[in-house]
């Protein structure tokens, strides 16, 4: 039993949260449920009754809404199967309310009172309060989020194992506040509560060009509320106001681009503890300041975690005696270091993602410096770790360090992201695909932090709409990134521009120079209607299509009006196929295809989602005049850049690619032409990539419906740049912004932006899941699926696995000399359909089957014909 898109109930932020649950992994078909809630310290329960029907899948709440503060246990059972008897009860699911009215709040924001210094910093600080408990403590609940970053402590432990928290939103509108269980942090009698801080996206250094201070806001303060129910139902509650303390904290510098100085001279271990030997040396009264309680919100996704720790592979003694340690994996994340150092020890560590002549290739930084120090206090061994910071490395270079050698164990890499719940996994018979593949799951990972970036590791770390809008495909399935993405697309929203216009990126980094005024741009302001349906596809929730509806609408209102009566989106600036391989290095929107056949193009796709996404949720009439503006839209491309045999008037792989996948090209024989010139297109560039972060995503797709799926193939293998696996044989553990961001000869692409961890090329991943694996979703939530392997290329087997919402789909495919052996998984409760080579579709039911067919020359690619026959 599970809640909206909760990995865990406690703390929701809706009264009726709506009720999911997935049937054992054998054959079954749900007719019926039942749902049973208990409520209360008296065990209140209500019973829905059996309700006929086969939906498992956010179900309504069936009961009376939820109150703040309000704990339930729900479970379900079933009928399956025409069985005249139910399931035995599932475990129960247990969901708590958070505070889900204003008035259930009465915490302010309080921090320390200093002044910031001339450049406009201030030294972070910790904040504290003594409290009493007289009597027995049956539950406990902190309530928690801040005006920068925070982390808590209760007498002396760290509470939750969240980062970055409360991460990033458009704070004016939104903060988010989380909620934790406390109770077996507490006791009778004396207890202190803590807070850590730091600057975050709040009012740290963020942007580009050296970044832009205090956002929004000047603060850095702790918004904490401990409610603590006794055994006789009566209520302590703890909040930050006026009779909390501040003092400086002992981290003396603190910034996501800059990193974090830590001086363990300056840290009492038991400051967070009633019984510190100095109680109140160093600690002044706080400065409180407002907040408009309307604006503090529960989660919708999970938050920031350390996912992983990753040992050094290698590491070298250099001049100096510095450290430069390999970890082999470009990550995202900190060092833990743990030393025995003498009194004062500086131990400076820097990062980077590539070397460049040996050296850390700190160039692609631009103004993060990535640097974090610790000073030792000489007390004995150690175990330090930075807060508020994070960096986007492969290698770290140790300076200071006490001993000539590394003990195993003494630096550690910890691998932080959202922690969403692992959902899709592939693997196939050719090694270098495999590192390609897990190459994305790692930029993915590297780029999921709180909202989806761009980049982990220079001064930008910014919510690029552009890319997740071609990268949504992927990540839904890698991830379960629904929580997280919905919540995104909340504040996508809130920054959308009167006019329609949705920014570059989201949040907004007000006043930024290169992106101010704030542009409506083609691709990038479409995520509001492509990636809502994308997720209702993957994920089944049409109530995330009627949250988002409005932000569509605004958009697509807006090319029509910029369009005019020629419904032809050819005015204002517009970033076109970014990166195409031929544009120059300063100048990476000029690529080969016209900018306005691309907003064109895109103009029809959302018009028509949006019509989709309207007939989807009732909205009739919406859903008419949408299509019918798609259609027009459609008819104008075609009059103004296609000719009617279906070759296009801008000859390139990308304006073939759109037309084709936009299904701006309609006629039979026109989409063959189109689909023929694409593929020599292709191969007259000897199968290299000629496409940018708008055409590449579409390629193997457009060729593969074009009857080109060998071309496809030729595609996907190439090891030349521009190709997916140069970077690969080039030794990359992630996706590169450029194709060549490193260079044959080791040097790195001169250009100032050059990202080595950037996902939106790695988009071909979905369909490597699709098309070469062949696992497909054909209705929303994969309550029916395809399975369609699509052989080729040296490709001699493949799997794929997929956490669906009602359970696991997996296939697996092997070519043995002329035969195709197949293995398919169907989950509870879903149907499917197997489609392989020169064979009509079969239904498959829910269950484990098995199937081969025989494999004719002519229905394999030329590569791979010839080793199969």
């Amino acid at each position: 039993m599970s809640f909206e898109h909760l990995r865990s109930g406690l703390g929701i932020g809706v009264s009726a949260p709506r009720l999911s649950w997935t049937l054992p992994g054998h054959p079954l078909i749900q007719d019926a449920y039942e749902l049973e809630i208990s409520r209360g310290r008296d065990g209140e329960t209500s019973c829905t009754g059996r309700v006929s029907g086969s939906e498992q899948r956010l179900v309504a709440w069936p009961g009376r809404p939820l109150a703040s503060r309000e704990r339930a246990g729900v479970r379900v059972r079933v009928w399956t199967d025409g069985a005249p008897s139910p399931s035995e009860w599932s475990e129960p699911g247990v969901v708590e309310a958070g505070l889900l009215e204003p008035c259930d709040w009465v915490a302010a924001p309080v921090g320390a009172a200093w002044p910031e210094d001339a450049e406009g910093t201030r030294r972070p600080s910790r904040v504290r309060r003594d409290f009493e408990l007289t009597r027995p403590i049956s539950r406990a609940r902190l309530y928690i989020t801040a005006h920068g970053l925070y982390e808590a402590e209760i007498n002396g432990v760290r509470v939750g194992d969240d980062a970055l928290s409360p991460g990033w939103t458009v704070y004016p509108q939104r903060l988010r506040y989380y909620t934790y269980d406390v109770t077996e942090r507490l006791s009778l009698g004396a207890n202190t509560i803590g807070g850590w801080l730091g600057d975050g996206w709040y009012r740290g250094k963020y942007g580009f060009d050296g970044g832009t201070r205090n956002i929004y806001g000047t603060d850095q303060s702790l918004i904490a509320q401990l409610e603590v129910v006794h055994d006789d139902g009566s209520t302590t509650v703890v909040a930050t106001d006026g009779t909390w303390s501040a003092a400086p904290s002992p981290i003396t510098e603190s910034g996501l681009y800059e990193g974090e100085i830590f001086d363990a001279r300056l840290h009492d271990p038991a400051w967070s503890t009633p019984d510190r030997p100095d109680a109140d040396a160093g600690w002044t009264a706080v400065a409180v300041r407002q907040r408009d309680v309307r604006t503090l919100v529960a989660p919708q996704g999970p938050a920031v975690r350390c996912t992983e720790e990753v040992a050094p592979v290698s590491i070298l003694r250099r001049d100096g005696g510095r450290l430069l340690l390999d970890f082999g994996q470009n990550l995202v994340g900190r060092l833990r270091i743990t030393l025995d150092a003498p009194a004062d020890t500086v131990v400076t560590l820097r990062h980077a993602e590539v070397l460049e002549h040996g050296e850390l290739a700190v160039r692609p930084l631009r103004e993060a410096s990535s640097t974090d120090v610790y000073v030792s206090d000489g007390t004995g061994p150690q175990t330090w770790e930075p807060r508020f910071t994070l960096h986007g490395f492969r290698y770290a270079e140790i300076d200071g360090w006490p001993t000539a050698q590394l003990d195993p164990g003494a630096v550690v890499a910890r691998v932080y992201h959202t922690d969403m719940r692992r959902t899709g996994w592939f693997e196939c018979s050719d090694p270098l695909v495999n590192r390609l593949h897990e190459n994305v799951v790692w930029s993915m990972r590297g780029n999921f932090v709180d909202l989806p970036t761009d980049c982990p590791q220079r001064d930008e770390r910014l919510g690029w709409t552009g890319d997740i809008q071609v990268f949504a495909p992927t990540a839904a399935f890698l991830y379960d990134c629904a929580g997280m993405l919905d919540s995104w697309l909340v504040d996508v929203g809130i920054e959308q521009l009167p006019d329609g216009t949705v920014p570059w990126y989201v949040p907004v980094i007000p006043g930024e120079p290169m992106w101010t005024p704030i542009q409506p741009g083609a691709a990038w302001g479409d995520v509001s209607t492509l990636t809502p349906w994308l997720l209702y596809q993957r994920f089944g929730d049409a109530d995330l299509l009627r949250r988002h509806f409005e932000t569509g609408k605004k958009w697509v209102d807006l090319m029509d009006r910029l369009a005019g009566p020629t419904r032809l989106w050819d005015t204002g600036f517009q970033l076109g196929d970014w990166l195409d391989p031929a544009a120059p290095p300063d100048d990476p929107a000029s690529g080969r295809t016209d900018k306005y056949l691309i907003a064109t193009a895109y103009f029809a796709w959302s018009a028509r989602h949006l019509a989709r996404i309207a007939q989807t949720i009732g909205e009739d009439l919406q859903a008419h005049r949408y299509k019918t503006l798609a259609d027009q839209v459609a008819s104008a491309f075609r009059a103004r850049w296609a000719h009617p045999d279906g070759l296009m008037r801008v000859d390139s792989p990308t304006a073939y690619a759109l037309a084709l996948q936009f299904e701006l090209i309609t006629s039979p024989a026109a989409r063959k032409r189109a689909g023929d010139r694409l593929a020599e297109l292709v191969l007259a560039d000897d199968a290299k990539i000629a496409t940018g972060f708008v055409g590449t995503p579409l390629l193997c797709d457009a060729l593969t419906e074009a009857g080109h799926i060998d071309v496809a193939y030729s595609l996907l293998l190439q090891t030349q740049c521009p190709s997916w696996l140069y970077p690969v044989t080039q030794g990359a553990t992630t996706i590169w912004e450029r194709w060549d961001s490193m260079r044959p000869d080791g040097s790195l692409n001169p250009g100032g932006m050059t990202s080595f961890n950037h996902y939106a090329l790695g988009a071909v991943a979905d369909w490597l899941h699709r098309v070469v694996a062949g696992l497909e979703a054909t209705s929303p939530g994969y309550r029916t699926i395809r399975f369609r392997p699509r052989p080729g290329g040296r490709i001699i087997s493949a799997k794929a696995r997929h956490e669906t919402p009602y359970g696991t789909a997996a296939i697996s495919w092997e070519l043995v000399a002329d035969t195709l052996n197949v293995d398919v998984t169907v989950p509870a409760g879903c149907t499917a359909e197997l489609e392989l080579p020169g064979q009509d579709p079969v239904s498959l039911a829910p269950g484990t089957h098995h199937a081969s067919a025989r494999i004719s020359a002519g229905t394999l690619s030329p590569a791979l014909a010839g080793e199969a026959c």
